[in-house]
């Protein structure tokens, strides 16, 4: 099954729009600086998705870990 270039960039353009919208400012670099960063290829977009994610996920993991644990109630 082949997927055209269009249905990938309207499938990375979709997932740039959520990480934009739900994950903290700063993860992912404008289209342009992806451009510079990365590439301008549809795989390039993907890249820079991809670590955004993964920028959010460590983002949450450090905001865990260092959340102090709730007080007891005895």
């Amino acid at each position: 099954m082949k997927i055209e270039a269009d249905e990938c960039r309207a499938a990375l353009i979709l997932i740039r729009r959520t990480i934009e919208e739900h994950c903290p400012p700063g993860v992912l670099p404008s289209e342009e600086a992806v451009n510079g960063l990365y590439g301008p290829e549809l795989i390039h977009e993907a890249e820079a998705l991809a670590a955004a994610i993964v920028a959010t996920i460590d983002k949450m993991q450090l905001r865990v870990m260092m959340k102090p644990p709730a007080p007891s109630i005895k």
